[in-house]
């Protein structure tokens, strides 16, 4: 396939060179002549492992070179990858003004062109960028119509700076964001020499999906960092513990509490996170990660709280009252802090719950209820139909089979919301949420 690649610093020239070696005919696009002619002259601009070798092959057999021509670039390719830097300015914002001029050679060259073209965007861009900012100026250059005349992507990369080349080859995967999948088909037979999956979505979370990555590789580093900060200062070795946090698969380093959902609680998290920050305040430790977890925590149950409020409706029906599913544990679960704040806002609650039975809670959770909610057992209602009857809004704390029938329930002026998508509805759209949803 011919392939041009706007872009030659580290991941636009090893994507050229690394397609380039795979049989494509690459064509690089720089402004920067001296790079140009470097290439040109089978050497790679900077270092990278094994990258000179492959930039010199592949140069020599005729399959990559380098021009400062857009309109060359495009007349002679079906695909352009745009692999432009988009770094950060002194405020966080994010600089994009490489990218639009790119954008904009693109739509001038696309003129040109009478076949159907296809944009890749490589580059790391904030989710909306690439078709609320690429594709009008690709329309208004070029004169031509997006999903007719070309098609626009969005293909991040997964690339590591001194082991590059190698991520290219072995990806976790490879993601395509695509306005309609048959544009991903081309795309998608670059990559086919690679094992991970090829994963096709909408171009707004694949260009969502990169900064999560890239924010989770800098949590993962920041946590085990604040961990060997506190275990050094009790005398504990941290790889040793790291050692056998990291060997559990089930919890640790696995799907689990990856899913957005509502806010934590039970007589765990909570309390261990606090004894931790209470211990490295006496060791004069600042912990700045583990510091802001509950806050974050309390911040999405605020989240929770507005989005009920938005509705300016009286009567709340909460489907579970327990810090999860299976269990009539009510220590410091989040939807008890909830119905808490929901009464101190004067809204009329009713609860069900088929866990929780306080005829049968002892021990440190019966404590729990006597000092916190001592009138619970005014709210809980007997059943599913009891606790639905005469409310305004049914608020579904967790997915679970015992409300799994709420759909025979529901009338058509209940409004329903699944605590679980908290993160996803907005608070001023809290009415338009449909009961499926639950």
């Amino acid at each position: 396939m011919n392939i041009s690649i706007f872009g030659m610093g580290y991941v636009g020239l090893v994507t050229a060179a690394c397609l380039a070696k795979q049989g494509h005919r690459v064509i690089g696009v720089d402004i920067n002549q001296a790079k140009i002619e470097q290439i040109n002259s089978g050497h790679s601009p900077f270092m990278e492992s094994s990258l000179d070798e492959i930039v010199r092959a592949t140069v020599d057999n005729g399959a990559l070179r380098a021009t400062n021509s857009a309109v060359e670039a495009v007349l002679r390719s079906d695909i352009s990858m745009v692999c432009v830097g988009t770094p950060t300015l002194k405020t966080g914002r994010l600089d994009v003004s490489g990218i639009e001029k790119v954008a904009h050679e693109l739509g001038r060259a696309l003129r040109h062109k009478d076949s159907f073209h296809t944009v890749a965007i490589r580059s790391t861009i904030l989710p909306g960028k690439t078709e609320e900012l690429i594709l009008p100026i690709l329309e208004a250059e070029s004169g031509k119509r997006a999903d007719r005349d070309f098609a626009l992507c969005y293909n991040p990369e997964f690339m590591r700076e001194g082991t590059s080349v190698r991520d290219f080859y072995t990806p976790p995967f490879t993601v395509i964001g695509a306005r309609d999948t048959s544009h991903a088909q081309q795309l998608s037979s670059i990559y086919s020499f690679t094992e991970g999956a090829i994963i096709c979505t909408a171009i707004r979370n694949a260009e969502m999906l990169k900064y999560v990555c890239n924010a989770f590789h800098a949590l993962k580093i920041a946590f085990a960092n604040e961990v060997g900060t506190l275990a050094h200062n009790l005398g504990v070795d941290p790889y040793a513990v790291m050692e056998v946090f990291l060997s559990d698969r089930k919890l640790n380093i696995s799907s689990v509490y990856l899913r957005p959902g509502f806010a934590f609680g039970g007589s765990c998290l909570p309390k261990d996170l606090r004894a931790l920050l209470y211990c490295s305040r006496q060791h004069d430790l600042e912990l700045p990660l583990l510091s802001s977890i509950l806050r974050s925590n309390d911040a999405h149950l605020e989240r929770a709280l507005d989005l009920v409020l938005s509705t300016n409706k009286k009567h709340i029906a909460v489907l579970g009252l327990s810090f999860k599913a299976g269990t009539d544990d009510l220590r410091e679960s989040a939807i008890v802090e909830l119905v808490k704040s929901l009464l101190g806002e004067g809204r009329q609650v009713k609860i069900y719950d088929p866990q929780v039975n306080l005829s049968t809670i002892v021990g440190a959770n019966r404590e729990f209820i006597e000092q916190t909610i001592p009138h619970i057992g005014a709210l809980l209602q007997p059943s599913l139909d009891k606790v639905i009857e005469d409310t305004d809004v049914v608020l579904v704390s967790r997915d679970a089979d015992e409300f799994a029938n709420l759909s025979d329930y529901i009338t058509s002026d209940q409004i329903v919301i699944p605590l679980s998508q908290v993160g996803k509805i907005e608070p001023s759209h809290a009415t338009d949420v449909q009961m499926a949803a639950a």
